[in-house]
């Protein structure tokens, strides 16, 4: 990837250190007030309104926020750009019906996994809690990657280096602070982050050097925008189940469910979430749909940065860099305290163990493994987007299975198990290598000509289907020949 070179490497460097230093140390003191392990946990589960309402949003909107859109919109038009806004906030409008009911059934519970491992066996209870810390693994390299790539485009920054102070950086309060340390710093980015897309909003609108409205897209690139094109509305549907189902088995997200005070302040601060998300990510992907109007051959995932950094001004790179950082360790410090979670709630279940204090101790040490993993991947450059895709689609193989026995207590777990196995192997069969021209299914195992055109085209959208739908058809079945 090239590089812009417009900050120095030492003044940028300067930047990242000083940004995660400041988080680290404002987490650390704000919770040497809150010990314990159901602070670390649920927060005491005494969360306001407004933290639980900033946490929530800035949990949600990663460094992805300033790739995927945007990068998903210059081929999906302004159906990819409706579908990632609604994916990113419908797990808020979801939690708003569910997460009542949740916190009635399982009042001391801190985890989605708990409720999996109550109402089935064992072995599903195994296989959901796996995926989830692989999903959330995933998606802690492909945040990392993100803003190690922004950094090196911005100042040709080396990605491991900027990777490491992060990563480092984040790593440190959240492992000492938990949940209350990574809510109340969430609190600080979220309206930093505000104030620098609500300038950048500004300054892309009155730009002289930019024309940011439908009306250029209609004249550059009118089939973004068309109602006859294909792309829009599979990358659309696409988007929407990716994003949602991920979110939906986000265990941060559960966390906070279980941190509100109550169930009025958790509703409150759900609808808030929902309402601030969309116009959020909406702008990210319309940049995207300006971007490869004004210049077809932009780099999807630097959309954004293409329009915003385009007359070469550094207080705009500083801000940029400011923005990036923020927003990285906004989602970081949540997917390392979810997986800690899960560690400590549900490992000692899968072991049966009954000394909570050793899975305290060992969750930690498994973090750490897994971010040195994280910053090994984060140093090779893979797409950010692409990264995400993977994760998103594990999540659709039992998203539907998962949520559907909480409404149907017959469903067994042997039925629920091959359910998702079968979703997952054929997910992964069709969807799209790197260059999502060519599947394992389809152009490897077998010639890309024994598929229809529709196929072909559109490996994505289908492998989500596929990993979506198919476990329902199954329970259907079953259920069909059961009542036989």
């Amino acid at each position: 990837m090239d590089t812009l070179n417009s900050v120095s490497q030492p003044t940028s460097l300067i930047l990242i250190v000083a940004i995660s230093l400041i988080f680290t140390l404002v987490g650390i003191k704000y919770s040497q007030k809150y010990k314990g392990l159901q602070n670390y946990l649920t927060a005491g589960r005494k969360i306001g309104f407004f933290s639980l309402s900033t946490s929530l949003v800035a949990s949600s909107l990663g460094a992805w926020v300033l790739f995927g859109p945007a990068s998903a919109a210059t081929w999906g038009g302004i159906g990819a750009v409706i579908g990632y806004s609604l994916g990113t906030a419908f797990p808020m409008f979801f939690l708003f019906f569910l997460g009542e009911k949740i916190r009635k059934e399982f009042p001391k519970g801190s985890t989605l996994i708990e409720f999996l491992r109550i109402r089935f066996g064992k072995s599903l209870f195994k296989l959901v809690l796996l995926i989830s810390i692989f999903y959330m693994f995933i998606f802690l390299c492909a945040e990392v990657t993100a803003i190690a790539m922004l950094i090196n485009y911005i100042s040709g920054t080396a990605l491991w280096l900027t990777a490491a102070v992060v990563l480092i950086g984040t790593l440190t309060y959240t492992l000492y602070g938990g949940l209350r340390a990574s809510i109340f710093t969430d609190t600080i980015q979220l309206m930093v982050i505000i104030v620098i897309i609500l300038f950048s909003i500004i300054y892309l609108f009155n730009s002289a050097d930019i024309q940011f409205s439908f009306e250029f897209i209609k004249e550059k690139k009118p089939e973004l925008l068309s109602s006859s094109y294909l792309p829009s509305y599979t990358a659309g549907i696409t988007f929407f189940i990716a994003v949602a189902a991920t979110n939906l088995f986000h265990q941060g997200n559960w966390q906070r469910v279980y941190a509100a005070k109550n169930s009025n302040i958790l509703k409150k601060s759900l609808i808030t979430s929902f309402i601030i998300i969309i116009p959020f990510v909406f702008f990210m992907g319309f940049s995207g749909l300006i971007a490869v109007s004004e210049n077809p051959k932009v780099i999807p995932d630097l959309s954004f940065f293409y329009l915003l950094l385009k007359n070469q001004k550094e207080y705009l790179f500083i801000i940029v860099i400011i923005l990036g950082i923020s927003l990285t360790i906004s989602t970081i410090d949540t997917l390392i305290n979810a997986i800690s979670s899960l560690i400590i709630v549900d490992g000692k279940a899968l072991f049966n163990i009954k000394k909570q204090n050793n899975f305290f101790k060992i969750s930690k040490y498994f973090i750490i493994i897994l971010s040195i993993a994280s910053f090994l991947i984060a140093s090779k450059g893979f797409s950010v987007l692409y990264l995400f895709l993977l994760a998103d689609l594990l999540c659709c193989s039992f998203v539907l299975t998962v949520f559907y026995s909480f409404y149907n207590k017959k469903l067994n777990e042997k039925t629920a198990y091959i359910s998702i196995l079968l979703g997952l192997f054929f997910g992964i069969l069709i969807f799209p290598s790197p260059n999502f021209s060519t599947s394992l299914l389809v152009g490897i195992m077998l010639p890309a000509d024994y598929f229809p055109e529709f196929i072909n085209q559109s490996l994505l959208f289908v492998s989500f289907l596929t990993a979506t739908v198919l476990p329902a058809i199954v329970i259907m079945i079953y259920d069909s020949f059961k009542r036989r």
